[in-house]
């Protein structure tokens, strides 16, 4: 089984928390663990499907020790490992985590975003984002009893999330998706901008919490 040695137990404990949030938006989802040197990149992907946008949260972390992985889990199983709070007495050193042992197919985690060649579009407010998303939610939950079905509620959730986030009065063509994956994630910091970023198809909306990556199905 391979382990991966977190730089601390407050490491530890900030992926935990992501892993649940990622959780509790998509429970039968998964997480991309992607290790280069001494930083972990993890992407989970809380909309996905129904010929929307593929909307990614990602949060990079520090480790212990350089490894070399590129791996697609469940989330669950990945919530299991987190059950177990990381021991105290290692809190000033580095926490092993066991990668899961069994891999999952995940349609999204075949997109990877760039890393480069990022141009700087401008800021959102976190209550723009807020409100977006709150919405979203709600319209999402207001449709849920006319539709039927995982293939419907994708393709329900997909139109809601596939909408621009500035509305129809113009600006960049960024998905609403990222707003609602921005909050899901704990990415929103009340009275901070997100920074919005473009790279060809993609756009990246960053946050001192994490990033929000977005491309249209069309361009997949």
């Amino acid at each position: 089984m391979t382990a991966l040695l977190l730089a601390d137990a407050q490491v530890h404990g900030d992926l935990a928390t992501f892993v649940a949030r990622a959780k509790r938006v998509d429970p039968d989802g998964a997480a991309r663990l992607v290790g280069h040197g001494d930083v972990l990149a993890v992407y989970v992907s809380p909309v996905h499907g129904g010929g929307g946008p593929t909307v990614l949260g990602l949060r990079t972390l520090a480790l212990g020790a350089p490894t070399d992985l590129d791996v697609t889990v469940p989330l669950a199983a990945l919530t299991d490992r987190f059950a177990r709070p990381a021991d105290d007495d290692a809190s000033d050193g580095p926490v092993p985590l066991a990668v899961p042992p069994v891999p999952v197919a995940a349609p999204w985690a075949g997109v990877t975003p760039p890393r480069t060649g990022w141009t700087a579009v401008g800021l959102v407010e976190s209550a723009t984002l807020r409100q977006v998303a709150a919405g979203g939610i709600a319209e999402v939950a207001l449709g849920m009893p006319d539709v039927a079905g995982a293939a419907a509620v994708a393709r329900l959730r997909a139109g809601v999330w596939g909408r621009p986030l500035f509305g129809a009065g113009g600006g960049p063509d960024v998905p609403a998706g990222v707003a609602y994956t921005a909050d899901a994630l704990g990415f929103v910091t009340e009275g901070e901008p997100a920074a919005l970023y473009s790279s060809g198809p993609w756009w990246r909306l960053t946050t001192s919490r994490g990033h929000v990556l977005a491309r249209r199905p069309a361009l997949l």
